[in-house]
């Protein structure tokens, strides 16, 4: 194996990102694949944990992925949107009680273990179902897999589950880990999850911390003549400017995540040999929101919350803070999203006069000094955008009489504070809409997550009726009935304002054209890269 040379850009410490499912669209395909070479990519993000079967995140995607795989991924040309990974077919009972899986024949795990339907047995009742983030919600019914042979695997819900949600869950929520690796001891405090064990193109190979990752080419994977790569390097840029001189430089060959600041989008798209790339993120949207912490006593007034909204400018936020690359929010469903979303929510136009009067109403007063009351405002560290418009936040605040103290904490601290801890008042996230909304979103808003889920309700919220909705939306199997529900959903959303959102956007990406085969699917910088390739 050829020796690891990393730059000394490379060598600077970081925060911690939590980086998204993306794609870039296909540079470079008019050129035969070859294979061999080293693809150096930026990454501003160190997940503590690189098991996508518990951490469901982009951060910890961006990675595993090519080490760990799921049953199928998102596909641009696929039946349903989807592309056989270790699983061939998918097949849903009428009754929503069962989805039978069809798996992939001459796998191995990558210490020279077959897989089998074990494996995925255990990943969902073991793993997914009690510990993801995410798959607890969307497996909470999963009460068995069957395993007529080792390559059959029959899901068994205990109430009718919707077959489309399974479906849209597969490409995020079912990666699959080996059974004989975790079976023994505390699956959470298993080596394995730092250093993961897959059926991927590339095996997990090194990790020097603030420095890089390192995958290594599998020589024994499934797919034929696959991974045209010998190795991907993570170069740990925690600061985009680096990631933007270090393209420049050719010391690295690809920043997804829109990891080169969207100010430098127009210059860097003329240098010769980098291309702007906006296709390929089309699987997920990410939303800019402001989480509340309804424990708090001013903050569980409606008015309050009503008041924050009309303090907020979002055009100003999609103008100044995305430069366009964005577009204002009504509600949890984003608007590109054409089964789920609804324009039918009460909104909340930009309104000074508006919300001081809402405070006013509510019993707020201005003191002498012109402050109505402080709160604690933790910005989510993952992106420029993020602590910009955290910066904003307290700005707008300010205008209705509420002081709001910055807490910059890195994304662990961030995270064990928000969710853990809950010692916020107001944090700004940017949750991801993963095409289904019992898929990372109902769980914002969602009563009785336990503490500790990253991206989930912590701000105390409860709302009865509204957790009947989401309740009755998950077990209904009608696709035309789950739509409106979700629609219903939306609107109390909109209207009671457990969280506010404010807009959503998108991912830019920026690679030499060296690279080929990039963007082929709508979650492609979180997918296996098994065709991606070097021209030179």
């Amino acid at each position: 194996m050829p020796e690891l040379t990393i730059s000394r850009r490379g060598l600077l410490a970081g925060s911690a990102l939590l980086l998204a499912s993306t794609a870039l669209p296909a540079i470079g395909r008019a050129q035969a694949p070859k294979k061999g070479g080293r693809l150096i990519v930026a990454a501003d993000s160190e997940p503590r944990n690189l098991n996508p079967a518990i951490v469901a995140s982009n951060g910890v995607f961006f990675i595993s992925s090519k080490v760990v795989e799921t049953l199928a991924e998102a596909s641009f040309d696929g039946k349903d949107g989807l592309e056989p990974r270790l699983a061939l077919s998918w097949e849903g009972a009428a009754d929503g009680l069962s989805v039978t899986f069809k798996l992939r024949d001459g796998v191995k795990w990558h210490d020279g273990k077959p897989f089998t339907s074990a494996d995925v047995a255990f990943s969902a009742l073991q793993v997914w179902k009690p510990l993801q983030n995410l798959g607890r919600t969307v497996f909470k019914d999963l009460v068995a897999v069957d395993t007529p042979d080792n390559l059959t695997a029959v899901f068994k819900f205990a109430k009718p589950t919707p077959f489309q949600l399974i479906r849209n869950a597969l490409p995020a929520l079912s990666s699959v880990v080996p059974k004989h690796v975790y079976e023994n001891g505390k699956i959470e405090d298993n080596p394995a999850n730092n250093a993961p064990v897959g059926t991927g193109p590339f095996k997990f190979a090194e990790y020097k911390a603030g420095q890089y990752y390192r995958l290594a080419k599998n020589a024994d994977y499934w797919g034929m003549d696959e991974p045209y790569l010998d190795e991907i390097v993570y170069q740990v840029l925690p600061d985009r400017t680096s990631a933007a001189a270090a393209l420049e430089a050719e010391e690295i060959q690809l920043a997804a995540f829109s990891a080169v600041p969207l100010a430098d989008l127009d210059r860097i798209s003329k240098v010769p040999g980098l291309k702007v790339v906006t296709k390929g993120y089309e699987g997920l949207t990410y939303q800019l929101v402001v989480e509340i912490n309804h424990r708090r006593k001013e903050l569980a007034d409606l008015k309050v919350r009503q008041a924050i909204a009309h303090a907020i400018d979002e055009d100003f936020v999609v103008k100044t803070i995305f430069l366009g690359y964005a577009a204002s929010a009504t509600g949890p469903v984003p608007k590109n999203d054409p089964q789920f979303y609804t324009a039918d929510v009460p909104t909340y136009p930009f309104d000074v006069a508006k919300a001081n009067n809402l405070l006013d109403e509510a019993g707020y007063k201005r003191a002498d000094d012109g402050k109505r009351f402080t709160l604690k405002l933790l910005p989510a560290p993952y992106f420029n955008e993020t602590k910009q418009f955290g910066d904003y936040l307290r700005q707008a605040l300010a205008a209705i009489g509420v002081d709001a103290e910055i807490v910059n904490n890195d994304s662990a601290a961030h995270i064990k504070a928000v969710y853990t801890d809950h010692a916020f008042d107001l944090a700004v996230g940017p949750p991801v809409f993963r095409g289904d909304p019992a898929i990372s979103t109902t769980i914002l808003v969602q009563s009785g997550i336990p503490d500790g889920v990253p991206f989930s309700n912590q701000g105390g919220y409860k709302n009865a009726e509204l957790d009947a909705l989401i309740a009755k939306a998950s077990e209904t199997l009608d696709t035309a009935a789950r739509t409106e529900l979700y629609r219903e959903f939306q609107k109390k959303v909109a209207a009671d304002l457990p969280l506010i959102n404010v807009a959503e956007w998108s991912f830019i990406s920026v690679a030499r054209d060296t690279v080929g085969n990039i963007a082929n699917n709508p979650r492609w910088a979180v997918s296996n890269w098994a065709d991606t390739y070097l021209a030179r």
